[in-house]
């Protein structure tokens, strides 16, 4: 065997040995390089802070409470006087006294009579009379009075109590209505024709004097 032949496999172990120390070279010079570089600082690390700044922030400054303003005594106000109310003045409540109803033919009536002499007024009782005043003689010759057509139309009739002053003289003083038919037309015509009429004057002590007495007029329908 020639020399050539016997020294190329020693030569190709020895480039495998170079080749597997250079490999081993580079991966100890990149360790190297990775170890001389500085350790990153741990993410948990700074998360945590910044959670625990935010709870700080978040949480409210504490309060003071703040002291009642002291309120000053109420200085006494002076008591009102209430004025007191006028009371309504009410007039007294006069009743009237209703006039006694008359007996249909003829009734007398009582003129009251008011004296000065007493500070509260009186009523004194008229003098009896001898005789009432009359109005059915027939020498009077009084008219009847007149039935109105238009309540006759309407066929309205009602009975009429006229209070009538019937003077010393005979004649007729003031007429009013103590009782009313019910229709003013009958009132009216029953006290225009008591005005016209003559009367006997009422005697005291054989002499004439006025008197008050009530007349009734009564005006009917015929066949009614």
């Amino acid at each position: 065997m020639s020399p050539f032949i016997t020294a190329l496999p020693e030569i190709r172990y020895a480039e495998r040995i170079s080749i597997v120390a250079l490999v081993v070279v580079i991966h100890a010079g990149v360790i190297g390089i990775w170890l001389m570089q500085p350790v990153p600082p741990k993410v948990v690390v700074s998360v945590m802070s910044v959670s625990v700044q935010a709870q700080l922030l978040a949480q409210p400054h504490p309060v003071m409470p703040s002291l009642p303003a002291r309120k000053e005594p109420p200085s006494p106000e002076s008591p009102k006087l209430e004025s007191p109310k006028a009371e309504p003045v009410r007039a007294p409540l006069i009743k009237k006294s209703e006039p006694e109803v008359a007996e249909p033919v003829v009734a007398s009536v009582a003129t009251p009579v008011i004296t000065n002499s007493a500070p509260v007024a009186q009523i004194v009782a008229a003098p009896v009379i001898d005789t009432e005043p009359d109005y059915r003689a027939n020498y009077l010759k009084n008219p009847r009075p007149n039935y109105p057509a238009v309540a006759q139309r309407m066929g309205w009739q009602g009975r009429v109590l006229l209070r009538v002053e019937v003077l010393s003289e005979g004649a007729c003083g003031e007429v009013s209505v103590l009782r009313s038919s019910g229709h003013d037309i009958l009132d009216h015509a029953a006290m225009n024709a008591v005005r016209s009429w003559r009367f006997v004057p009422a005697r005291h002590g054989g002499q004439a004097v006025t008197q008050w007495f009530s007349v009734p007029v009564v005006f009917a329908l015929e066949g009614e």
